[in-house]
């Protein structure tokens, strides 16, 4: 029988892609997590390993952790995809919406891995995933906005009806494609609970401003 793992951020799109997959029918075993291995967190999500080691047992899915450093990354994706294969996953399932290159460079690691790569929402409207998200029960909290892109006072924001009202008035991307956002996802049928989420710090560099969370 197909296993499959998804690629896992944490965010909403992740969130979507592996309630699509489920949805499809695949056997979706493994969630994989990239992060900073100095930081503990995940990259511009800023959310910690910790957090989506909850997200995970929610899914009722083993986490792939995968610290990280720049100049190893993708050595260090190689060996958690050659680790996936010898434990019977036989492909990937992917978050993208419209960045082809992103895409590209993943499918290309995917597919020298032997593994099947899949993108369930790949190419659709992203007024019309997050719209989906929210209909189906999602809600996710942003934890990371790019200044230049997307007013700070968006920070720690539930992605819900009114968020996608809003959104949609600002002119950015629905989805934060182009980097303008990220969440962390705590309800939906993805899980089998919603999660508790506690607010910690805020962080701010010239860039990003970005909320430290908590799950339980």
């Amino acid at each position: 029988m197909s296993a499959y793992a998804v690629m896992w951020s944490g965010g909403k799109d992740s969130a979507l892609a592996l309630w699509r997959a489920r949805q499809g029918g695949l056997d979706v075993r493994w969630l994989v997590t990239a992060y900073d291995g100095v930081t503990d967190r995940v990259r511009f999500h800023a959310t910690p390993i910790a957090s989506i080691a909850r997200q995970a047992e929610a899914a009722r899915a083993s986490l792939v952790s995968v610290p990280t450093a720049w100049e190893s990354f993708d050595a260090s994706l190689a060996a958690a995809f050659a680790g996936l294969s010898r434990e019977g996953c036989t492909g990937i399932v992917f978050g993208d919406i419209h960045l082809a290159d992103v895409r590209a460079w993943y499918e290309e690691r995917t597919r020298r891995a032997g593994l099947e790569h899949v993108e369930p929402i790949w190419g659709e409207p992203p007024a019309d995933l997050l719209a989906e998200f929210v209909a189906i029960g999602g809600r996710a909290m942003l934890t990371c906005v790019e200044t230049a892109k997307l007013d700070p006072s968006w920070l720690g924001r539930t992605i819900d009806e009114g968020f996608v009202r809003d959104i949609a008035r600002t002119g950015v991307d629905p989805c934060g494609e182009n980097g303008e956002f990220h969440s962390f996802a705590y309800a939906g049928p993805f899980f089998t609970r919603p999660l508790r989420v506690r607010v910690g710090e805020r962080r701010d560099d010239p860039r990003f401003a970005q909320l430290h969370i908590d799950a339980a």
